[in-house]
């Protein structure tokens, strides 16, 4: 039985963490409102190493058009405008000798329409993740010796609702971040 218990454990921590994997990449797709995540993966070159964005400057937003980044020295400015430029997301920086400031266009209607299937995309992925890391727990438990069969079918019912739970979290996200794009 604490076999058992240990791979439903593991099964449902993996599945939390693939949800919660799915929830950071649909934090990186634009939905048309300046957000400071939409920059995560950046990387800029500081003296030498590549070093994510929001460790070499603060990224604020003071309203739903614009970013700013501030980075903690100057000498990074051109630095950062480059490797926004680099990351192709369809924005351009611009500084005032302080920082760097993105203006976000408006979203044309067909590309909330690309951003929901990107977004779609990425909510299927995470399906399936949760839906192997179900069928890897069920082969795992089947393997169990000395427990019997209705102890692995329990458990297999218990690993089949975690399953169905994750996958109504993912969908529920998908909504969520179809409203906030589709949202003019």
């Amino acid at each position: 039985m604490e076999e058992i218990e240990l791979y439903l454990e593991e099964a449902k921590d993996q599945m939390s963490k693939a949800l919660a994997h799915v929830g950071s990449e649909l934090a990186k797709i634009r939905a048309g409102k300046a957000n400071p995540a939409m920059l995560d993966g950046i990387q800029v070159s500081y003296y030498g190493a590549m070093s994510p964005l929001n460790q070499v400057s603060s990224i604020t937003s003071q309203d739903a058009r614009t970013l700013f980044i501030k980075p903690w020295e100057k000498g990074l400015i051109q630095e950062i405008e480059k490797a926004i430029m680099i990351a192709n997301l369809g924005l351009t920086p611009q500084n005032d000798g302080q920082q760097v400031i993105i203006n976000i266009p408006m979203l044309t209607e067909e590309r909330r329409k690309q951003l929901v299937k990107q977004s779609s995309h990425e909510c299927e992925l995470g399906k399936v993740s949760v839906r192997s890391i179900r069928k890897e727990t069920n082969e795992q438990l089947k393997k169990i010796k000395g427990v019997s069969e209705d102890d692995i079918k329990n458990a297999e019912e218990t690993v089949q609702k975690l399953t169905d739970e994750s996958i109504h979290k993912i969908d529920a996200l998908l909504k969520k971040k179809e409203a906030e794009i589709m949202t003019v």
